[in-house]
């Protein structure tokens, strides 16, 4: 009886099914940059008993992380025009392995802080990376959605960064859960040097690096696009409220000041990143069907979270743990609306200067995070009683009620540009004689 030789697969469906090995191997990437990143969220109030510090030079941990995160986006974007998504995974992963590890092993603040900035600069790297994947191997009509997902399924990273993390913390100790955070790491690393490529297009010889010249000019060309720039005020204006709640001030601030137990804090952080990312395609969809309406979505996401945030801070006491919910929801809706951005960026610019657009685009809400933690640390200093040991509930009403500046900062200036952006589309369709395409910011 003759062999019949198995039928080949549809290049199709190999395209198909090698695109999305690579979206999940770099998707495990971000997640374990959003788990280093977050790693000290829930580990706050033990750092500062370890170290022996209080809440502003706790603060100092995030801002050097955090800074280093925002100053980087731009050199990291251009260096990923540069040199493409895998080498940055590489680089970037490698670096965090280094942060957890100094972490783990800090007895003293200048080692601590050193992990964090290390931790810092190597999850610059990753998201953006990641999100010059999905432009590269998926057609554009699917990149909001896979834009959306990853940024809400990256956030499992900080799931395992909330209860688990503290239960692993508590069960072994400081150094142990954080050498079990820098394995985590080095596993994801390598899934990359394996399953990662740049693009699609494996049998065609890469073309050299650009020069950085014509890198330059590039960047240039993004910053001067307003589209670039609402994109940029769209991330500075959404994520900073939830990002600051969930990296370091969250927890502090339902367990010191709202009276809830550790467990239970924990268990509403998480509450509120599994609530992202059930969010996520939402709002991904609304902004694929309603694309000229993307800047009223962010004004409406920002004013829903500052609603609530007003509600529980002018609460008589304690809140009730229905409003905290609520809060942690709104809160949810950040990081998506923070997605909102990035979707700017790509729509605003070609394919090959998108890594230079979307570092100046994840500058902005890493910039507001960093004011926001930093004034937080110091106003809870100021604001507590001498002779308490905690921060008290007045003391962090203050200092988060230093969020509506940004807010306010953010508003008018993502309304200052979704107006230069429509001028700039409508000077377009005057020149080409066409109706004005893409989305001028409405």
């Amino acid at each position: 009886m003759p062999v019949t030789a198995a039928p080949r697969r549809a290049p199709a469906v190999v395209a198909h099914r090698r695109a999305a090995l690579v979206w999940v191997v770099a998707l495990s990437a971000y997640a374990a940059a959003v788990f280093h990143r977050s790693s000290l969220g829930v580990t706050g109030v033990d750092a500062a008993d370890r170290f022996g510090i209080n809440a502003a030079a706790l603060a100092t941990f995030s801002v050097a992380q955090l800074a280093v995160y925002a100053a980087m986006q731009v050199p990291v974007g251009v260096l990923l025009d540069r040199y493409g998504s895998r080498r940055l995974l590489l680089v970037g992963g490698t670096l965090m392995v280094a942060g957890q590890l100094c972490f783990a092993l800090a007895t003293d603040v200048g080692l601590a802080v050193t992990g964090r900035v290390l931790v810092g600069l190597g999850d610059a790297m990753t998201f953006i990376s990641v999100l010059r994947l999905v432009a590269f191997w998926f057609p554009g009509r699917r990149n909001p959605l896979l834009v959306q997902l990853t940024g809400a399924l990256g956030q499992l990273g900080a799931v395992l960064g909330a209860v688990p993390l503290v239960a692993l913390l508590h069960a072994t100790g400081w150094s142990t859960a954080f050498l079990v955070a820098a394995g985590l790491g080095a596993t994801t690393v390598t899934m990359v040097a394996v399953a990662v490529r740049n693009s699609p297009d494996r049998g065609v010889p890469a073309a050299p690096p650009p020069a950085l010249a014509l890198v330059r000019r590039r960047l240039v060309e993004a910053w001067a696009h307003p589209g670039t720039r609402l994109g940029l005020w769209t991330h500075f204006v959404t994520p900073f409220s939830g990002a600051v709640f969930a990296l370091l001030w969250g927890y502090p601030f339902l367990v010191q000041g709202q009276g809830l137990a550790p467990t239970t804090a924990a268990s509403l952080i998480t509450l509120m990143i599994i609530a992202g990312i059930g969010f996520g395609p939402g709002i991904a969809q609304l902004c694929a069907r309603h694309p000229f309406h993307r800047s009223a979505l962010v004004l409406s996401l920002v004013a829903v979270t500052a609603t609530v945030w007003t509600a529980v801070l002018v609460w008589p006491g304690p809140a009730p743990r229905w409003l905290l919910v609520l809060l942690v929801l709104a809160l949810a809706l950040n990081g998506p609306g923070s997605m909102i951005g990035f979707d700017y960026a790509r729509t605003s610019n070609p394919v090959h200067r998108m890594g230079s657009a979307t570092g100046i685009v994840n500058v902005g809400g890493f910039v507001a995070s960093i004011v926001l933690v930093l004034v937080v640390g110091v106003v809870l200093d100021l604001a507590t009683p001498a002779g308490h040991t905690a921060p008290t509930l007045d003391a962090f009403r203050w200092a988060f009620a230093l969020q509506y500046p940004l807010w306010a900062l953010g508003v008018v200036q993502v309304l200052r540009y979704r107006t230069a952006n429509r001028r700039h589309a409508a000077a377009q369709a005057a020149q080409t004689g066409a109706a004005p395409s893409g989305d001028p910011g409405q």
